[in-house]
């Protein structure tokens, strides 16, 4: 193996760099894959066969290529390329969505091992709430009998201590729909409908099609106490409820049709809408429609619609790591591409000014079309990217003013940062009986959200851990780090993701490399480094909630490894000089690349960035470049 030298480091560099600037859209953006599992292509040709849109045809047949292709050889779907066992609700998906295509039949081979699997599993009944629900609204397989979430809940006030506002955005959004559909016990059936009876296993303890919500093993007695009660109020109340669920998912429908930008979200909409007597042809409807319809993309391994795009994220991250290894601010393609984000800094007030009334907007959201619902990453993102800009420009100086004003107003009481709102980390909803309500419920405190925050206000702010908000943000991740010495990450894969943040923001503000927590975090992650130099983790660590190794190395999480390591004052180690030869010599493997190592839901829902591998390397690289 060649022994890698400054010189060729610096080459690296020059390479990633004039790669990425090739790949610059017109209006400054970047625009890459953000791939998720086959979920959306699937809830989408059951949406358009369900509503009998016949002039979608081709548009099918290139969504059900892509389920195919993902298809493992023994029949099955996964979540995430090691998942062992396969995963049951993407294997009903896919199953599903090809009977409703029309071109696969249950006697088709592929279809034939799926069913076996299915079966095997436990069948419907077993699968994830998301996949329940949506078999449900097309009429195969029962709403449960006792399921009803008073639409009263929606009236309550956001000052009683438990009320709606007190769920995540994630999950408001996609909560409301559900409950008006379920609660009416809508569905939509049509020609191409299939019958699915055989997927059904009986038990002794389950009749056909029943839906047991407390599989969960969860304990709810006060939110069934609670609900109960809600249940006795007059009818009129009721129907206010329903007049409530319709305002508030009319109010948050973004200009291209979708629901608060996010194709899932849409998808419920949709069968909300219809369960409240809207037509299909009526303009929401088919506005949503064409917002799932500009969400489709043909660079993501096959045609894929993307449940968002990650178009501000991936733009933000690149326009600072060009920055970071010295591409010039007075360049075009900076210039561009924060003209671009300062274009997208939000004006309007959204759910997060209910619990921080008194802070102007001022954040980022995710993709290119959010403009009511930022969250805390994008935001210090976007403000890392305009840092330098707005030494010199009076119009990035005050949208960065507006942009840390914001930030720091959504710390939350215990020091930390979540991802969309302040202080919405109830954490009784966390026993909702619904699969994953402890990721999606609540929106708590997170290492990655808070140590990336620290990261942007100790070097773009100059704040240090003398400051208040900042000392209390260290305060949270000394308090949350494992044992074992690294920190859980929520929204990448997942202990190197979150160590990364967690050491580098630390690190940020004036917390020693020699401080305890810092050593023992380095500890760990040589410790798990591999022998090609690189690191790997598994989406399993998710599911767990303790890091398992991944087979192979892959460039994101092998640079958020190696940055942590440089940042911390290790530049000079072994680990770090293996590190680097991985990163310039062996981190092109397809598998690697391919890997996902972004969560949106455990178990369910991974991400593969198809930014993350020119990003993160480049930012490795530079920052050990700066460190020479």
């Amino acid at each position: 193996m060649e022994m890698i030298t400054d010189g060729m480091i610096k080459n690296e560099i020059k390479t990633r760099i004039e790669e990425l600037t090739k790949l610059q859209q017109k209006d400054g953006s970047w625009s890459f894959c953000f791939e998720g599992g086959i979920m959306t292509d699937a809830f989408m040709i059951i949406l358009l066969r369900s509503l009998n849109m016949g002039d979608e045809e081709n548009l099918i047949k290139k969504l059900t290529r892509r389920i195919v292709d993902q298809q493992s050889r023994n029949g099955i779907w996964k979540a995430y390329p090691d998942e062992r066992d396969g995963n049951l609700s993407a294997t009903v998906q896919a199953y599903i969505a090809l009977l409703y295509s029309g071109h696969y039949r249950r006697e088709h081979p592929i279809l034939k091992k799926a069913e076996l699997f299915i079966r095997k599993k436990g069948g419907l009944s077993n699968t994830h709430f998301m996949t329940k629900w949506m078999l449900a609204a097309n009429g195969l397989y029962r709403w449960p009998k006792l399921f009803y979430i008073p639409m009263t809940f929606l009236l309550i006030p956001p000052t009683f201590p438990l009320n709606f506002f007190q769920l995540s955005t994630y999950a408001r959004i996609h909560f409301i729909p559900m409950m008006v559909a379920a609660n009416k016990k809508f569905s939509i059936q049509s020609p191409y409908t299939p019958n699915v009876d055989h997927l059904i296993v009986r038990t002794s303890s389950t009749k056909l099609g029943e839906w047991d919500l407390t599989s969960t093993g969860r304990s709810i007695d006060y939110l069934t106490i609670e609900m109960k009660k809600l249940l006795n109020v007059p009818s009129y109340l009721h129907r206010l409820g329903y007049e409530k669920a319709e305002r508030y998912m009319l109010k948050r429908i973004e200009d291209d049709g979708t629901l608060l930008s996010y194709a899932s979200a849409t998808f419920f909409m949709v069968y909300s809408l219809l369960a409240l007597g809207y037509k299909k042809n009526s303009l929401h409807i088919q506005k949503a429609i064409d917002g799932l319809k500009g969400l489709v993309s043909d660079r993501c391994h096959g045609t894929h619609l993307e449940n968002s795009t990650s178009t501000i994220w991936d733009t933000a991250l690149i326009c600072y790591a060009l920055q970071e290894a010295n591409v010039r601010i007075d360049s075009q393609v900076i210039k561009n591409s924060t003209n671009f984000l300062l274009s997208k800094q939000h004006v309007k007030k959204g759910d997060w000014m209910l619990h921080n009334r008194f802070i102007d907007p001022g954040g980022w959201g995710f993709s290119h079309n959010n403009t009511i619902n930022p969250d805390n990453d994008d935001t210090s993102a976007a403000l890392r990217a305009i840092s330098r800009r707005a030494l010199a420009s009076k119009d990035y100086q005050e949208a960065w003013y507006k942009g840390v004003t914001y930030l720091l107003s959504m710390q939350n009481a215990d020091g930390g940062w979540g991802a969309f709102e302040k202080n919405t980390n109830f954490e009784l909803l966390a026993y909702l009986p619904l699969d994953h309500a402890q990721d999606a419920a609540i929106d708590s405190s997170t290492a990655d959200l808070t140590g990336r925050i620290l990261e942007f206000l100790g070097h773009f702010a100059g704040l240090t851990h003398h400051h208040p908000s900042v000392n209390a943000g260290v305060s949270w991740l000394l308090n949350n780090q494992e044992p074992n010495g690294s920190w859980y990450g929520r929204w990448g894969v997942c202990y190197i993701y979150g160590t990364w943040a967690a050491v580098t923001g630390l690190a940020a503000v004036g917390v020693s490399p020699d401080h305890p927590a810092i050593k023992k975090a380095i500890t760990w992650l040589e410790s798990i480094q591999h022998q090609d130099g690189g690191w790997g983790e598994s989406c399993l660590s998710s599911v767990r909630k303790q890091y398992v190794p991944l087979h192979i190395s892959t460039p994101s999480q092998a640079s958020w490894a190696l940055d942590t390591l440089i940042q911390a004052g290790c530049r000079k180690r072994q680990s770090v000089k293996k590190g680097l030869q991985y990163l310039v010599q062996e981190s092109n493997s397809k598998e690697s690349l391919t890997y996902p190592t972004g969560i949106g839901l455990p178990e369910q829902f991974y991400i593969n960035y198809h930014s993350y591998n020119y990003i993160f390397p480049l930012l490795a690289l530079a920052h050990y470049a700066k460190k020479t």
